[in-house]
């Protein structure tokens, strides 16, 4: 038969190495873009200058460039916005999740991704201009992530830091201590 006492030696260690993880779990705070970019430059983001409405896609007109002579201050500040790198430092370590595509940067040999941009939208990067570097963020990944195309959105889950990382296809403001990485489900 067993005695009270074999119970308890068996049952508080397991009830112990439970306890000790979900201490340990983190809590990913979910958040969208948006809320990765200053106020002011979300602000400038969703009120362009008029004009901007009427510029046909593809045009010469539809470039960055052609905003850089301007004088106007709303101009030049949505200018601004459109290439910003302004972080918001409440984020600065902080364990976050959020949805996002894969911009591959390197591969392993298995073809892993492991070095790669996260982006919010699809063709990001891939396309010019890039997206600000406020919503661009950096992931370094030793076991690398599947990735069977570059349509697929994923969960991200990890700590995030405010760092630059430049490559030839842009440039990020934050850097992800990528914890989890899941295929995107609602």
């Amino acid at each position: 038969m067993l005695t009270k006492s074999f119970w308890l030696k068996a049952l508080v260690p397991a009830v112990f190495l439970v306890f000790a993880s979900i201490a340990h779990a983190k809590d990913y705070e979910m958040i969208e873009w948006q809320a990765l970019m200053p106020a002011e430059d979300l602000e400038a983001i969703l009120n362009p200058p008029e004009f901007i409405a009427g510029i046909e896609d593809g045009s010469s007109e539809d470039d960055l460039a052609a905003l850089e002579n301007s004088e106007s201050e709303e101009i030049a500040r949505y200018q601004q916005a459109l290439t910003s790198a302004e972080v918001v430092p409440a984020f600065n370590g902080k364990a976050i999740k959020l949805p996002g595509f894969i911009v591959p940067l390197e591969s392993d040999d298995q073809q892993r991704v492991t070095e790669f941009f996260i982006v919010p939208y699809f063709g990001a990067c891939l396309h010019l201009p890039p997206p600000p570097p406020n919503q661009i963020i950096y992931v370094k990944h030793k076991e690398g992530i599947q990735l069977n195309s570059l349509y697929d959105p994923f969960w991200f889950e990890g700590t995030l830091d405010i760092a630059m990382n430049s490559n030839e296809l842009g440039t990020s403001a934050y850097t992800l201590m990528l914890d989890n990485a899941m295929p995107y489900e609602e």
